[in-house]
């Protein structure tokens, strides 16, 4: 049967169609049910749609809904799309304003005549964290030279109760930041008038730097005297991390955590765990607040650059959780095995199949960002393999593969290449100084802890909900 294409013919086709489809019973139904509820309702007969009417505007409106999408939506689509992609352009535009805004921020610092812009940051940095390496960061962004005060354990123990760390332990993990120029031990915690004279006049401070929170000891602002002269200037904190944080994850767990759990000190069942992956592994990691981005590690690896032709590259890989003093005298001497220091980041699964229940207190941004932060270290390689290939080694044109002496693995296993590669070298670390010596500490005084966990955990929450308009954490 031949179709007539012509107009008519279209139009005598739909004609019938139409016809045959107003008189088939389901459109004869429907129209009958439309009537009687139109009724019910009061809606006079007179007035009743008949069944060409409601074949007519239901056609209508589907044809208007198909002309809207093919016409209306795929323009909506495409200009979403459209407004997707502008959106990333600009979030990539307020990056590079943000870095604009650093530089500009440091030229307006600068002295008249072009010389130096010496910064000047004080505080106890116990359990020194990224947080704080973020804060020498920002603050050394402001001039071209941060000098920083570390409070005297006499202070703060007067201010505000004994650190966990010793004087000597702080120092080491303040002077062992790469955005840190210069040191001044002994600072006071409250920074007087009389004090802050001395300090600006001795070492040529133009700015004294601190977080936007309020720094306030009874009752009276910190650094109320460097904003009357002109020279102070804040830097936003780093969010989602404290050291009343991790003292506070550090607290949920018991020595028994600490332990292996039943786990065998079995180099094979190490190297398989890496493979597999750890089963009931939920917990790791779900302590942490800190939402790590790309711009966060970019800027904490900037300096890093590739090894040069004929320089020695050695590598040392770890946990590194709670980066302290320990780990900073060892990555020191091994960086002086060479010319390069790689140091490889093992993942949460790995240091937990290894060490017990609860490990890592870090998860594995934030020992990343924390190796990043030493000035010993020249690259970081994140999530490092357990076993040292010889892919590995060719790859990364290791020379030397370094073991601190007091690591408790199997090395013929995990290191097996390096020493059949004649590369392989176990040294003493010149600190033992450990992760175990920092939970005793918290654990000998777990009550005095807690209670100013507690006190400092409250003081956070009214920063964090004026800063953002909230009430105990939720929008108002």
């Amino acid at each position: 049967m031949m179709f007539d294409l012509s107009i008519d013919g279209v139009v005598n086709f739909v004609k019938s169609w139409a016809d045959a489809y107003i008189e088939s019973d389901t459109v004869q139904q429907f129209v009958a049910l439309l009537h009687t509820v139109m009724g019910r309702i009061g809606i006079p007969e007179t007035i009743h749609p008949t069944a060409d009417q409601v074949v007519l505007s239901t056609n209508i409106t589907i044809l208007t809904l198909l002309l809207y999408y093919h016409l209306i939506g795929r323009s909506h689509h495409s200009r979403r799309l459209q407004l997707t992609s502008d959106l990333h352009l600009a979030a990539l535009r307020v990056l590079e304003l943000e870095d604009l805004l650093l530089t500009q921020s440091k030229e307006e610092n600068r002295k008249k005549g072009g010389g130096e812009v010496r910064i000047f940051m004080d505080g106890a940095f116990d359990m020194m964290h990224y947080g704080h390496m973020n804060a020498f960061r920002q603050g050394r962004s402001l001039g071209t030279q941060l000098i920083v005060g570390v409070n005297s354990d006499e202070s703060i123990t007067r201010c505000k109760g004994s650190p966990v760390m010793t004087d000597r332990e702080r120092l080491t993990a303040v002077e062992g930041c790469k955005f840190v120029d210069e040191v001044i031990p002994g600072c006071p915690y409250v920074m007087t008038s009389d004090y802050l004279d001395y300090v600006i006049k001795k070492y040529d401070i133009d700015y004294v730097v601190h977080g936007d929170d309020p720094c306030v000891v009874d009752g009276k602002d910190v650094y109320e005297s460097a904003k009357e002269r002109g020279k102070y200037q804040s830097i936003p904190r780093t969010e989602g991390v404290s050291t009343t944080d991790i003292v506070g994850r550090m607290l949920l767990m018991t020595k028994d955590h600490h332990k292996r759990s039943g786990f065998e000190e079995d180099g094979a069942k190490l190297i398989t765990a890496e493979k597999d992956g750890m089963k009931n592994n939920e917990i790791l990691g779900t302590y942490s607040k800190f939402l790590t981005t790309s711009r966060m590690l970019r800027l904490f690896s900037v300096g890093v650059e590739a090894p040069e032709e004929g320089q020695r590259v050695v590598y040392m890989d770890g946990s590194w959780d709670m980066f302290h003093a320990g780990h900073i005298s060892i990555l020191k001497k091994a960086k002086e095995m060479g010319d390069y220091l790689i140091a490889g980041v093992h993942s949460d699964a790995i240091v937990n199949q290894h060490q017990g229940s609860n490990m890592p207190i870090m998860n594995l941004h934030e020992r990343v960002l924390s190796v990043l932060g030493c000035k010993f270290v020249d690259d970081v390689l994140i999530d490092a393999p357990y076993t040292i290939t010889p892919e590995m080694i060719a790859s990364l044109k290791i020379s030397q593969v370094i073991r601190g002496a007091a690591t408790k693995t199997d090395e013929g296993l995990r290191y097996e290449h390096a020493i059949n590669a004649g590369i392989y070298r176990k040294i003493d670390s010149p600190c033992d100084f450990s992760l175990d010596d920092i939970f005793e500490r918290i654990q000998a005084s777990q009550k005095r802890f807690e209670n100013k966990i507690e006190k400092k955990k409250r003081q956070e929450q009214e920063y964090y909900d004026n800063l953002y308009g909230m009430k105990n954490g939720e929008k108002k």
